[in-house]
């Protein structure tokens, strides 16, 4: 198959891009290096750099399939800029469901957990759920062949250490690196479902590859959440590091924990419990 990533050269798309070279499909990649680096370039990719809200400059007559990971994903960053949140996140979303119109694409869009809870809590949760909403209304109106996914705190290989768009795992690794101390926001008693990059792969690729629909999303979690606080004392076993608490911060939520089992009963998805064995290889 000709399939297109977008964020090709961040966290998840490199390794996204990784196992689809491996199954020996043609990929390409279009990022605009605001968050992905060109140090997470797999040979045999055809990396091209432009913006999502541009893809109109692509001829989609070849390809069969999009994985629209592009996205700005973090949400403290998006209280310092709305507007490039929705303009990368929303409208991006638009434009590569509308190329998925005009070309017979299928697409696949990496939505958020934060969907769950309050969508107005954050610029991001807000662009993520009007993403959802683009793609169910071009599903809807114009049978546009769309699979929705949420992903629930992605952790593994290529994420994020340095910058504003690191995730926890990824700050913490550098605060190690660094000699500082980790940082725990709130009371560190609010619980994530920490999810391997593997197994959201494995999930990307039995949607895209696959046949089966979902009339809302498919939901890549472990089905297990730790709290913040368990995986500070996974690092201190590890580290031996100190960790001081911060003031909590808005839009911070309390718990994330996939929602439903049916990426497992009908992908044969499986997702394991990675955590603590991740945290001791590094």
């Amino acid at each position: 198959m000709k399939i297109l990533v977008t964020g090709g050269a961040g966290f998840i798309g490199t390794n996204l891009i990784k196992q689809l070279l491996e199954n020996n499909h043609e990929v390409h990649s279009l990022d605009d290096y605001e968050i992905g680096t060109k140090d997470n370039h797999i040979d045999g990719c055809n990396y091209i750099e432009g913006d999502i809200t541009q893809l109109d400059f692509m001829d989609g007559t070849e390809f069969d399939l999009v994985y629209h990971l592009a996205a700005l994903s973090r949400i403290q960053p998006s209280f310092n800029n709305p507007s490039e949140t929705f303009r990368v996140n929303t409208l991006g979303t638009q434009k590569v469901a509308e190329w998925c119109r005009l070309f017979d694409v299928k697409m696949v869009y990496s939505g958020s957990s934060s969907k769950h809870h309050d969508p107005h809590q954050s610029p991001y949760a807000f662009s993520k759920f009007m993403g959802e909403e683009i793609c169910k209304h071009y599903r809807k109106v114009f049978g546009t062949k769309i699979e929705i996914t949420r992903f629930y705190n992605v952790y593994g290989p290529y994420e994020i250490i340095d910058g504003d768009w690191a995730a926890v795992i990824g700050i913490w690794r550098r605060q190690v690196r660094d000699g500082d101390k980790i940082t725990i926001v709130g009371d560190g008693e609010q619980r994530r479902d920490f999810t391997h990059v593997v197994d959201i792969v494995d999930g990307l690729i039995k949607i895209g590859l696959g046949n089966a629909e979902h009339e809302d999303a498919w939901e890549l979690g472990s089905g297990k959440n730790y709290s913040i606080n368990e995986v500070y004392r996974m690092f201190r076993d590890k580290f031996k590091v100190e960790c001081e608490y911060l003031p909590d911060q808005p839009g911070n939520y309390r718990k994330t924990l996939r929602e439903n089992n049916h990426a497992l009963s009908e992908l044969g998805w499986s997702p394991k419990d990675r955590l603590r064995e991740y945290i001791n290889s590094l």
